[in-house]
């Protein structure tokens, strides 16, 4: 009888920075089951499993980034005890004090873990001085939680929300693992009163989440990582080897890669919560469809789209102090989105690019006299799509891009080396890319009344046979997958 090499199964248990545990590794799969038996011998007994997914939530985070989940607890100590405070007091001056410190510990952690870098280039630049770079490891999902949980301190500031009377429960709400890494931002409204209801999962929810789950591998795993592997990375890597047709289509093809990746995270995060017993608001709502930037920003990252809406935008003045303070302050909020991204100037102009396309088109808006849920029909609908498409991976050339120079390497290449005739060999040289490609962008144009007809299948089908497609997903993804798990794109922010 083989003895068993515990050394190893040690080894995959704790943190290991090249293999942080992400929802489509093996070892994910392995401690879910094993979680979700405990999970359900525990749905009963409310603190008692509260307790286990917190104490389960901080392990997922220790795995994905060591012993950086202190800072996970010190946010969320500090934000508890400072929304109690602030909701206990009847003094203006002190409830700024407490909402002061609040954003204090949570930006400043925040700004030094991501952005000491960048200002002590900034610094550099100015000064000719030659401090830095600092060796400092940036925690995985650190942009997420900290925006989470300011959602909780702001709302009770402005006095829409009660604060939570156990540390227990809020320690759950912001640790819990299905979002704890790359969103969504679930707001405090939405989850904690769901955090003690009664623990209820119903067939339409094991569906749906089984359904979601397949979905969100089948993008990320099959579709983003295949394409990014084998044809987008070698793009961007070296545009200058390429023509301006490899190069656009190269972009294209980061444009299918960004949504597959970030949305088939979303989705599993979704899908996995749903199984537990909790709702998540949708994330992504077929954002390549969108008739504006305006529209782009109601589809894509909903939950970070509508966080800089409400806690930045709307404290900036929002549309309050006439045209010209309204287009600033989105060109403000859009700059601060893309700084939120990553700390580096192609993010800033990323940002800067849709600010100055959300405040054109909201001028357009006012100097036609349309109302600002205005959309398009006929054939100016299917323009306007393809307008907005182009524009948005434009914009994803400076996203993707570290450096401006590979940014206008591409650029100049496709406007002035672009050869069509290159075509039929690139597409038979990449053909498995461009059927991904192609499959790609088809399920996302298809309609949503045929992806929810696919959804109710799923739901009303038995549960061994949602079972085996899962397992077949599976299998399909060890076949195509590279040697090692890529981790989500949003794990950097």
């Amino acid at each position: 009888m083989p003895s068993i090499d515990f050394s190893k199964i040690l080894d995959q248990l704790v943190y290991n920075s090249d293999m942080p545990m992400i929802f489509n590794s093996g070892i994910f799969i392995y401690l879910f089951v094993a979680f979700s038996f405990v999970y359900a011998l525990l749905h009963k007994k409310d603190t008692l499993r509260i307790l286990f997914v917190t104490a389960f939530s901080y392990y997922f985070y220790y795995k994905s980034s060591g012993i950086y989940f202190i800072l996970l607890a010190v946010v969320t100590v500090s934000d508890y005890f400072l929304a109690r405070r602030i909701f206990m007091t009847d003094s203006k001056g002190l409830k700024k004090l407490y909402i002061t410190l609040s954003l204090v510990i949570n930006l400043g952690m925040l700004s030094y873990f991501k952005y000491t870098n960048f200002f002590v280039d900034i610094i550099n630049s100015f000064t000719g001085s030659s401090w830095g770079p600092f060796d400092i490891f940036l925690p995985v999902g650190i942009s997420f939680f900290t925006f989470q949980s300011l959602s909780y301190s702001i709302d009770v500031y402005r006095g829409k929300l009660k604060p939570l009377d156990r540390l227990l429960d809020y320690a759950f709400y912001v640790s819990f693992f299905p979002q704890l890494v790359a969103g969504p931002i679930v707001r405090a409204s939405d989850f904690i009163p769901q955090i003690r209801r009664p623990l209820t999962v119903t067939r339409e929810m094991l569906g749906s989440g089984l359904f979601l789950i397949v979905c969100g591998i089948i993008k990320k795993a099959v579709i983003s990582d295949y394409i990014s592997i084998n044809f987008v990375e070698r793009i961007f890597e070296n545009p200058s080897l390429y023509s301006g047709i490899e190069n656009l289509f190269g972009l294209y093809g980061y444009a299918l890669q960004i949504y597959c990746d970030f949305s088939g995270y979303s989705d599993m995060a979704i899908g996995i919560a749903l199984l537990l017993g909790f709702e998540f608001p949708k994330n992504f709502d077929s954002p390549y469809k969108a008739t504006s930037v305006t529209d782009f920003w109601h589809r894509w990252h909903i939950s970070l789209s509508t966080w800089l809406r409400d806690y930045l935008y709307i404290s900036l003045g929002g549309n309050r102090h006439g045209k010209i303070r309204t287009y600033i302050n989105l060109m403000l909020t859009m700059i601060l989105g893309g700084l939120w991204h990553g700390a580096s100037w192609n993010f800033i102009v990323w940002g800067t690019l849709h600010g100055v396309a959300l405040a054109v088109h909201k001028f357009s808006l006012s100097v036609r006299n349309l109302p600002k849920n205005y959309k398009p029909s006929g054939w100016r609908k299917y323009l306007n799509i393809i307008l907005t498409f182009h524009f948005v991976c434009f914009c994803w050339l400076f996203f993707r891009n570290t450096s401006f120079e590979n940014s206008m390497t591409m650029i100049e290449s496709i406007f002035t080396n672009f050869h069509p005739e290159l075509f039929v060999q690139l597409v038979t040289g990449y053909k498995e890319v461009f059927i991904l490609i192609l499959l790609g962008f088809a399920s996302h144009f298809i309609s949503d009344g045929f992806m929810d007809g696919m959804r109710r299948m799923f739901v009303k089908s038995p549960y061994v046979l949602s079972l085996v497609v899962l397992i077949i997903v599976v299998y399909i993804v060890i076949q195509v997958k590279s040697s090692d798990v890529q981790p989500f794109i949003y794990f950097q922010f």
